[in-house]
């Protein structure tokens, strides 16, 4: 948690609306690249699976670091994802960094048949299991929603086992990732929001008795930079509305508890009567400023610095919109680098 305007790295966050192909997602991962990103992350959402992704794009790199942000914990049991984890470290060759969560009730209940139960017991636990696991010694485990017994790699375990990062919108699931994770990602904040939950990820770090500048705090930040600077603003609008409107109850949550209760709920109602103009107008209007880098190159620029400068913020992992098409995630990507 060192996070400064001279110190936070930049990261991007691969894109979560469907591309033509993994060639495309692994051409942008180059151009991250060649620009001096220092990682891509790849969400898993309703498009192709992290796992597979990752180890074609590992296979196209050479130098960019790469992570799961986030693959959630009820779809696949603890000991696949410590497996995966493992492998996808021998595959990049130590670049590896795994983001796991809960998610919400919509995606796992509606998208695998899951129950959402006991989210953040289960996140606590996977994390235990996850370490056992890529340890490469039996794993015997004895908790409250997982009992394992006699599960054991049959491969040598990574030299550098990949760090676990965990996750979180609300107070005790950012205090459970200071507790017991090696970072905690943050996603939909706006600046007063972020400083707020960080002072929970340090309570979880003492209790831990852990140091917080031992955690990587990195922000999932949705920026679109384009010389026509209002395309780019309601790109990134459209974007935070499906989420606060379209994506269950969490985010919605989440910005209401940073002060914007009645906006949130003014967003949500309008994404479920149909009225999504007036959805993103609202976005537009209200918050888009506050929680998103988006507008001319300049002006994005300013707003990926203003995060940058808060303190203990480690990344900031640009995350293009849902509607971005390849030329805009590509303005993006050039005109967000560091060197710009």
């Amino acid at each position: 948690m060192t996070g400064s305007n001279s110190t936070a790295d930049r990261e991007i966050h691969l894109p979560v609306a469907a591309q033509d192909g993994v060639d495309a997602i692994a051409e942008m991962t180059n151009r991250a690249e060649d620009r001096g990103y220092e990682r891509a992350w790849l969400p898993e959402t309703w498009g192709r699976d992290a796992a597979s992704t990752l180890g074609v794009v590992a296979e196209r790199t050479d130098a960019i670091e790469l992570g799961t942000s986030i693959a959630n914990v009820y779809s696949r049991s603890p000991a696949l994802l410590g497996q995966t984890a493992a492998t996808l470290q021998e595959v990049t060759d130590g670049r590896f960094r795994l983001g796991i969560g809960p998610s919400g009730p919509a995606v796992i209940e509606g998208w695998h048949g899951a129950d959402f139960e006991r989210p953040l017991r289960r996140t606590r636990e996977t994390v235990d299991i996850i370490r056992k696991v890529i340890e490469g010694e039996p794993v015997e485990y004895d908790g409250d929603v997982f009992t394992l017994s006699g599960f054991r790699l049959r491969f040598e375990p990574p030299e550098t086992p990949p760090p676990i990062d965990v996750a979180g919108l609300g107070p005790k699931s950012v205090e459970l990732a200071g507790r017991f994770a090696d970072g905690w990602h943050a996603t939909t904040f706006t600046p007063d929001g972020l400083e707020e939950r960080l002072d929970d990820l340090r309570r979880g770090a003492e209790l831990g008795d852990r140091d917080p500048d031992d955690v990587r705090v990195t922000l999932s930040l949705p920026a679109c930079a384009m010389e026509d600077g209002e395309e780019a603003r309601t790109l990134a609008a459209q974007h935070l509305a499906f989420y606060v409107g379209g994506m269950g109850t969490y985010y919605r949550d989440s910005l209401a508890r940073q002060g914007h209760e009645e906006l949130a709920t003014d967003i949500a109602s309008a994404w479920a009567s149909g009225e999504r103009d007036r959805a993103v107008e609202l976005v537009a209007e209200n918050v888009l400023d506050e929680m998103a880098a988006a507008g001319t190159p300049e002006t994005a620029r300013e707003r990926v610095a203003a995060f940058e400068a808060i303190e203990g913020l480690d990344a900031v992992a640009l995350a293009f919109p849902r509607g971005a098409d390849r030329e805009a995630i590509d303005a993006t990507i050039d005109a967000l680098t560091s060197d710009a």
